[in-house]
């Protein structure tokens, strides 16, 4: 069923679409994405591609998402959400274990966007949450992402201690895209209550990097979001 999936996943392909993905996901040499492949499928491609080979086993979704080639990370990760969405308790133990090994090879945004918070947040949310602490400190960036991001599923619950306190972990952060994932997180929380996010950033928005305090405050009125970006609050 794998060899079958490549084949009609390359039977897909698209090498304009893949250079333009190149482009857009930083794949050039010292740039985040470097080393990554495109064939240039698009995600709602790779969505229905998931959905047909929704049986494939835990060992083929391992194998595919070890691939050098990202859609096809992409489509495990999506197989492995669907998986488990209908796991019992102890199959989301290990699906949420295989995640936690296989980090190096989730390494973009969409990645990690599109799974962490199903995977790592949900089983997480009613237990110890120190994995996502060790994630945060990690020298990796996406160890660090997925830290933040899987923070979502508890931000949805309207559950926002671990998202403020993994966000003031990361304030210093010198990677723009931790600086945008935490900044998404703490408007999230906005969306959800308003004092929250507000009561964490009048206290550390005097240190928060630009591109992270701009996220943040993205839906405030005009006049209070000149405020905070003045620092006139």
């Amino acid at each position: 069923m794998l060899n079958q999936l490549k084949k009609e996943l390359d039977s897909l392909a698209d090498q304009e679409k893949a250079q333009n993905y190149q482009r857009f996901f930083k794949m050039e040499k010292g740039e985040y994405g470097e080393g990554d492949i495109f064939i240039g499928v698009t995600v709602p491609v790779q969505r229905k591609m998931a959905k047909k080979y929704s049986n494939l086993s835990i060992p083929k979704i391992q194998e595919l998402i070890k691939s050098k080639i990202h859609e096809h990370r992409l489509i495990a990760l999506f197989i492995l959400i669907d998986k488990y969405k209908k796991a019992n308790e102890h199959e989301k133990e290990n699906i949420f274990n295989l995640y936690l090994e296989n980090t190096k090879h989730i390494n973009n945004w969409d990645l990690v966007d599109s799974s962490a918070h199903y995977i790592i947040g949900d089983f997480l949310f009613e237990k110890d949450k120190k994995v996502l602490y060790e994630l945060a400190n990690s020298k990796n960036l996406w160890e660090k992402r997925i830290a933040i991001i899987s923070t979502f599923h508890f931000i949805k619950k309207e559950e926002f201690e671990d998202a403020l306190a993994i966000s003031e972990i990361l304030l210093e952060d010198k990677h723009d895209l931790i600086h945008k994932a935490v900044g998404w997180m703490l408007r999230e929380i906005r969306n959800r209550d308003l004092e929250t996010q507000e009561k964490f950033l009048k206290f550390h928005y005097k240190k928060m990097p630009r591109t992270m305090l701009r996220y943040a405050i993205e839906k405030f009125e005009e006049e209070k979001r000149k405020s905070y970006l003045t620092g006139k609050i």
